[in-house]
């Protein structure tokens, strides 16, 4: 029996570095939703819009420009478990979760900006969304993703 199990320790090292890393990079990805749940919910009163603003005249003190941006990547354990769900197909939850990450992100530091700067609203969000690193362009693989976030930030004149 014990020889069996010394037999086969690259295999039982193999699946125990796996477990360790899907359950740390688990872990990780729960901190961060945790983390954007959080700031959402302080960001909440900050008004976006997708559509342009349009405003009466001398309703705007000013007007400027924000941008947040996010690049994350996917720990190799769900990158193969990906791989294997390409197998079979269907959902890949492991890069639905990354791009939401990213998205999230991304908007919620463009918030970050504009509050710290006085805005009231943000008008004509636009979200762009590309693969970076050495796996971009490449098919059927994805390393890290960055997502932008952009808009125009609005302090309204107030009596």
């Amino acid at each position: 029996m014990l020889e069996g199990i010394l037999g086969n320790l690259d295999l039982f090292l193999f699946l125990l570095f796996l477990v360790m890393g899907y359950s740390c990079g688990t872990i990780a990805e729960k901190r961060h939703y945790k983390s954007i749940i959080k700031r959402e919910k302080e960001l909440i009163k900050l008004m976006l819009v997708t559509a342009e603003g349009r405003f009466a005249d001398g309703a705007v003190q000013e007007s400027f420009l924000v941008s947040g941006s996010m690049v994350v990547s996917n720990d190799y354990f769900k990158r193969l478990l990906a791989i294997l769900r390409n197998f079979f197909g269907g959902r890949v939850k492991a890069y639905e979760s990354l791009i939401d990450r990213a998205r999230r992100e991304a908007i919620l530091r463009m918030k970050e900006e504009a509050k710290s700067k006085g805005a009231h609203m943000i008008v004509n969000l636009r979200l762009e969304t590309s693969t970076i690193g050495r796996s971009a362009n490449k098919k059927n693989s994805v390393g890290s993703i960055e997502a932008l976030a952009y808009g125009t930030a609005v302090v309204m004149n107030r009596p």
